[in-house]
Protein backbone atom coordinates (compact mmCIF):
# COMPACT_ATOMS: atom_id res chain seq x y z
CA UNK A 1 0.00 0.00 0.00
CA UNK A 2 1.45 3.66 -0.91
CA UNK A 3 2.04 6.17 1.77
CA UNK A 4 2.10 9.14 -0.49
CA UNK A 5 -0.79 10.86 -0.46
CA UNK A 6 -2.37 9.15 2.63
CA UNK A 7 -3.10 10.63 6.40
CA UNK A 8 -1.38 8.56 9.40
CA UNK A 9 -2.33 8.29 12.60
CA UNK A 10 0.83 7.41 15.65
CA UNK A 11 0.35 7.21 19.24
CA UNK A 12 3.31 8.34 21.43
CA UNK A 13 4.17 9.91 17.98
CA UNK A 14 6.34 12.90 19.75
CA UNK A 15 9.57 10.59 20.89
CA UNK A 16 11.00 7.08 20.57
CA UNK A 17 9.69 4.34 18.60
CA UNK A 18 6.45 6.77 17.80
CA UNK A 19 8.32 9.92 16.91
CA UNK A 20 10.72 7.40 14.84
CA UNK A 21 7.81 6.46 12.66
CA UNK A 22 6.04 9.71 12.64
CA UNK A 23 9.43 11.11 10.99
CA UNK A 24 9.59 8.23 8.45
CA UNK A 25 5.87 8.02 7.21
CA UNK A 26 6.03 11.68 7.02
CA UNK A 27 9.20 11.32 4.60
CA UNK A 28 7.24 9.01 2.32
CA UNK A 29 4.71 11.92 2.05
CA UNK A 30 2.18 10.94 4.59
CA UNK A 31 0.39 13.76 6.80
CA UNK A 32 0.96 12.54 9.90
CA UNK A 33 -0.82 13.47 13.23
CA UNK A 34 1.32 12.29 16.19
CA UNK A 35 -0.92 11.61 19.49
CA UNK A 36 0.79 12.44 22.33
CA UNK A 37 1.00 13.86 25.89
CA UNK A 38 1.18 17.90 26.12
CA UNK A 39 4.26 17.68 28.02
CA UNK A 40 5.76 15.38 25.35
CA UNK A 41 4.26 17.04 22.84
CA UNK A 42 6.31 20.59 24.68
CA UNK A 43 9.58 19.32 23.31
CA UNK A 44 8.56 17.42 20.14
CA UNK A 45 10.73 18.27 17.57
CA UNK A 46 9.15 20.01 14.69
CA UNK A 47 8.82 18.19 11.68
CA UNK A 48 7.22 18.98 7.78
CA UNK A 49 4.12 16.85 7.57
CA UNK A 50 3.60 16.13 11.18
CA UNK A 51 0.48 17.98 13.34
CA UNK A 52 0.87 16.84 16.98
CA UNK A 53 -2.49 16.34 18.54
CA UNK A 54 -2.20 16.53 22.44
CA UNK A 55 -3.99 12.95 23.05
CA UNK A 56 -4.53 10.92 25.96
CA UNK A 57 -4.74 7.42 24.48
CA UNK A 58 -7.54 6.09 27.19
CA UNK A 59 -9.90 9.05 26.37
CA UNK A 60 -12.52 8.50 23.85
CA UNK A 61 -13.67 11.66 23.22
CA UNK A 62 -9.70 13.09 22.95
CA UNK A 63 -9.21 10.01 20.31
CA UNK A 64 -12.00 10.78 18.54
CA UNK A 65 -10.99 13.85 18.13
CA UNK A 66 -7.76 13.53 16.87
CA UNK A 67 -9.16 10.67 14.29
CA UNK A 68 -11.74 13.42 13.30
CA UNK A 69 -9.04 15.82 12.48
CA UNK A 70 -7.00 13.19 10.75
CA UNK A 71 -10.33 12.92 8.73
CA UNK A 72 -10.78 16.34 7.89
CA UNK A 73 -7.58 16.80 6.57
CA UNK A 74 -8.96 15.67 2.92
CA UNK A 75 -6.33 12.98 2.79
CA UNK A 76 -7.62 8.79 3.46
CA UNK A 77 -6.64 7.42 7.22
CA UNK A 78 -4.56 4.81 5.47
CA UNK A 79 -2.31 3.96 8.41
CA UNK A 80 -2.05 3.46 12.19
CA UNK A 81 0.57 2.79 14.51
CA UNK A 82 -0.20 2.60 18.63
CA UNK A 83 3.11 3.44 19.69
CA UNK A 84 1.88 5.16 23.19
CA UNK A 85 2.21 2.99 26.57
CA UNK A 86 4.32 3.10 29.98
CA UNK A 87 6.49 0.20 31.70
CA UNK A 88 6.83 1.08 35.48
CA UNK A 89 8.53 -1.89 37.33
CA UNK A 90 6.62 -3.15 40.48
CA UNK A 91 6.82 -7.08 42.16
CA UNK A 92 3.87 -8.66 43.17
CA UNK A 93 5.25 -9.41 46.53
CA UNK A 94 8.45 -6.84 47.96
CA UNK A 95 9.53 -5.16 50.88
CA UNK A 96 6.90 -2.66 50.56
CA UNK A 97 4.18 -5.14 50.75
CA UNK A 98 1.90 -5.99 47.54
CA UNK A 99 1.41 -5.52 44.25
CA UNK A 100 -0.18 -1.87 44.24
CA UNK A 101 -3.54 -2.46 42.23
CA UNK A 102 -3.68 0.92 40.93
CA UNK A 103 -0.51 0.55 39.44
CA UNK A 104 -1.37 -2.63 37.38
CA UNK A 105 -5.01 -0.89 36.26
CA UNK A 106 -3.10 1.99 35.09
CA UNK A 107 -0.75 -0.18 32.78
CA UNK A 108 -3.46 -2.24 31.30
CA UNK A 109 -5.10 0.94 30.84
CA UNK A 110 -2.67 2.68 28.71
CA UNK A 111 -0.82 -0.21 27.03
CA UNK A 112 -4.09 -2.38 26.09
CA UNK A 113 -7.05 -0.17 26.61
CA UNK A 114 -5.82 2.41 24.86
CA UNK A 115 -4.36 0.38 21.87
CA UNK A 116 -7.62 -0.99 21.88
CA UNK A 117 -9.87 2.46 22.17
CA UNK A 118 -7.55 3.66 19.07
CA UNK A 119 -7.68 0.07 17.09
CA UNK A 120 -11.68 0.73 17.35
CA UNK A 121 -12.15 4.61 16.59
CA UNK A 122 -9.36 4.39 13.82
CA UNK A 123 -10.89 1.37 12.25
CA UNK A 124 -14.25 2.78 11.94
CA UNK A 125 -13.00 5.72 10.16
CA UNK A 126 -10.74 3.51 8.02
CA UNK A 127 -13.54 1.34 6.66
CA UNK A 128 -15.23 4.74 5.13
CA UNK A 129 -12.51 5.10 2.88
CA UNK A 130 -12.32 4.45 -0.88
CA UNK A 131 -10.82 0.32 -1.19
CA UNK A 132 -8.06 -0.08 -3.02
CA UNK A 133 -7.05 -3.09 -4.76
CA UNK A 134 -8.50 -6.38 -3.59
CA UNK A 135 -10.72 -4.25 -1.28
CA UNK A 136 -7.72 -2.86 1.26
CA UNK A 137 -8.16 -0.04 2.77
CA UNK A 138 -5.46 0.83 5.55
CA UNK A 139 -3.25 -1.25 8.07
CA UNK A 140 -3.13 -0.66 11.71
CA UNK A 141 0.22 -1.69 13.49
CA UNK A 142 0.12 -1.83 17.37
CA UNK A 143 3.43 -2.26 19.44
CA UNK A 144 3.69 -5.24 22.39
CA UNK A 145 6.96 -6.07 23.57
CA UNK A 146 9.06 -9.48 24.29
CA UNK A 147 8.26 -9.06 27.53
CA UNK A 148 4.59 -9.89 26.15
CA UNK A 149 6.63 -13.79 26.06
CA UNK A 150 9.91 -13.61 28.18
CA UNK A 151 8.57 -11.19 31.31
CA UNK A 152 10.89 -10.41 33.82
CA UNK A 153 10.98 -9.80 37.97
CA UNK A 154 9.05 -6.97 37.99
CA UNK A 155 7.10 -7.01 35.08
CA UNK A 156 4.25 -8.74 36.10
CA UNK A 157 1.39 -5.42 34.96
CA UNK A 158 3.91 -4.40 31.75
CA UNK A 159 3.64 -8.26 30.59
CA UNK A 160 -0.09 -8.37 31.02
CA UNK A 161 -0.84 -5.45 29.39
CA UNK A 162 1.56 -6.42 25.98
CA UNK A 163 0.53 -9.86 26.52
CA UNK A 164 -3.32 -8.63 26.00
CA UNK A 165 -1.88 -6.40 22.63
CA UNK A 166 -0.58 -10.02 21.20
CA UNK A 167 -3.97 -11.47 22.35
CA UNK A 168 -5.75 -8.79 20.54
CA UNK A 169 -3.64 -8.90 17.54
CA UNK A 170 -5.50 -12.25 15.77
CA UNK A 171 -8.60 -11.41 16.22
CA UNK A 172 -8.96 -7.78 15.82
CA UNK A 173 -7.30 -8.96 12.09
CA UNK A 174 -9.88 -11.35 11.17
CA UNK A 175 -12.41 -8.93 12.79
CA UNK A 176 -11.60 -6.21 10.14
CA UNK A 177 -10.80 -8.12 7.17
CA UNK A 178 -13.99 -7.57 5.85
CA UNK A 179 -13.39 -3.89 6.15
CA UNK A 180 -10.33 -4.59 4.22
CA UNK A 181 -7.81 -3.07 7.38
CA UNK A 182 -4.48 -5.34 8.38
CA UNK A 183 -3.49 -5.26 11.64
CA UNK A 184 -0.16 -6.41 12.47
CA UNK A 185 1.71 -6.36 15.70
CA UNK A 186 5.37 -5.61 16.19
CA UNK A 187 7.25 -7.29 19.68
CA UNK A 188 10.77 -5.10 20.28
CA UNK A 189 13.35 -6.03 22.09
CA UNK A 190 15.49 -3.67 23.91
CA UNK A 191 15.31 -0.38 22.02
CA UNK A 192 17.41 2.40 23.31
CA UNK A 193 14.56 4.98 23.66
CA UNK A 194 14.06 7.70 25.86
CA UNK A 195 12.88 5.62 28.93
CA UNK A 196 16.45 4.24 28.66
CA UNK A 197 18.07 7.48 28.52
CA UNK A 198 18.70 7.76 32.83
CA UNK A 199 20.93 4.62 33.06
CA UNK A 200 24.36 4.34 32.64
CA UNK A 201 26.62 3.16 29.92
CA UNK A 202 27.54 0.42 31.91
CA UNK A 203 24.14 -1.13 32.58
CA UNK A 204 23.87 -0.06 28.87
CA UNK A 205 26.56 -2.29 27.46
CA UNK A 206 25.38 -4.75 29.95
CA UNK A 207 21.97 -4.89 27.78
CA UNK A 208 23.57 -4.93 24.31
CA UNK A 209 25.77 -8.07 25.56
CA UNK A 210 22.76 -9.61 26.40
CA UNK A 211 21.88 -9.67 22.82
CA UNK A 212 22.59 -12.86 20.75
CA UNK A 213 22.91 -10.81 17.41
CA UNK A 214 23.75 -8.18 16.84
CA UNK A 215 25.13 -7.36 20.25
CA UNK A 216 24.08 -3.53 20.45
CA UNK A 217 20.43 -2.24 21.36
CA UNK A 218 17.84 -1.77 18.95
CA UNK A 219 17.59 1.67 17.30
CA UNK A 220 13.81 3.57 16.88
CA UNK A 221 14.62 4.30 13.39
CA UNK A 222 14.90 0.33 12.71
CA UNK A 223 11.14 -0.24 14.59
CA UNK A 224 10.24 2.48 12.16
CA UNK A 225 11.73 0.35 9.26
CA UNK A 226 9.53 -2.23 9.52
CA UNK A 227 6.41 -0.30 10.00
CA UNK A 228 6.97 0.93 6.87
CA UNK A 229 7.94 -2.99 5.17
CA UNK A 230 4.70 -3.67 7.04
CA UNK A 231 2.51 -1.56 5.59
CA UNK A 232 4.22 -1.92 2.08
CA UNK A 233 3.49 -5.62 2.39
CA UNK A 234 -0.31 -6.49 1.54
CA UNK A 235 0.14 -9.70 2.35
CA UNK A 236 1.26 -8.97 5.96
CA UNK A 237 -1.68 -9.82 8.11
CA UNK A 238 -2.71 -10.95 11.31
CA UNK A 239 1.00 -11.55 12.55
CA UNK A 240 3.31 -10.55 15.93
CA UNK A 241 6.84 -10.04 14.37
CA UNK A 242 9.67 -9.75 17.22
CA UNK A 243 12.24 -7.30 16.55
CA UNK A 244 14.95 -8.16 19.35
CA UNK A 245 18.12 -9.49 17.77
CA UNK A 246 17.42 -13.32 18.72
CA UNK A 247 17.08 -11.99 22.13
CA UNK A 248 15.10 -14.21 24.98
CA UNK A 249 15.08 -12.33 28.28
CA UNK A 250 16.42 -14.27 31.46
CA UNK A 251 14.36 -13.96 34.79
CA UNK A 252 16.04 -10.83 35.83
Amino acid sequence: MQIDGTAAIVTGGASGLGGATAQALAAQGASVFALDLPAAIETAPQVEGITYVPTDVTDPEQVQAAVDAAVASGKPLRVVVNCAGIGPSARILSKKGPHDLNLFRKVIEVNLIGTFNVVTLAAAAIAQTEALDHNQRGVIINTASIAAFDGQIGQAAYSASKGGVVGLNLPAARDLATSGIRVLTIAPGIIDTPMLATVSDEFRAALAEGVPFPKRLGKPEEYAKLALSIIDQDYLNGEVIRLDGSLRMAPR
